[in-house]
């Protein structure tokens, strides 16, 4: 696989130009290191679900995993990065759930890390966008994981241009491939 660029978008998530771009490693490097550390912990100690939204929404940096873009909607992606962000949402066993992920054997983890709220999983995987578009291979993916694990896949992630919140995990998996040390 080629490198993999994404868009940074600096909060809040009402921001519609990109700050800069980024490699997957890079990605990696900002879920790891301390920047979004304090919104993290914030934000996981928020009770009031409405709360918690606000707060995300205006606290934390977000990525567009499927791409670059010029602007934040479907319409403006400049390049696919072929990659697509599967989101698991109030997952009961993250640790579990991870290890099945990592251990599927039809698609390749580039990235996995736990959500912001701290109850669910952000899950990069390799597409190839040359052989089905991005939507075709979101409602296949979402049928294969319910169909094989009984998994229930986020419908927001069908959007080519759908943000990704960035925590901080200091587990987050990168393949090594991507970042072999």
């Amino acid at each position: 696989m080629d490198i993999a660029v994404v868009s940074l978008f600096k909060a809040p998530v009402t921001n519609k130009y990109p700050h800069e771009n980024m490699t997957v490693a890079q990605v990696f490097g900002y879920i790891v290191g301390t920047r979004a550390k304090n919104a993290t912990r914030q934000l996981r100690s928020i009770e009031d679900k409405a709360e918690a939204r606000k707060f995300k929404g205006k606290s934390f940096d977000f990525v567009t995993p499927s791409g670059v873009f010029s602007y934040h909607s479907d319409a403006s992606l400049v390049s696919h990065s072929g990659l697509i962000c599967i989101d698991f949402d109030h997952v009961k066993d993250i640790p579990a759930l991870k290890t099945t992920l990592l251990h599927d054997p039809y698609f390749t983890t580039e990235l996995m890390f736990t959500s912001p709220s701290g109850d669910g999983i952000k899950w990069w995987v390799q597409i190839d966008i040359q052989k089905r578009p991005h939507e075709v291979w979101f409602k296949a993916m979402q049928n294969y994981l319910n169909a094989t694990y009984g998994l229930e896949a986020d419908p927001q992630c069908v959007n080519v241009s759908r943000a990704c919140f960035l925590p901080y995990d200091p587990n987050c998996y990168v393949n090594p491939n991507i970042c072999p040390f």
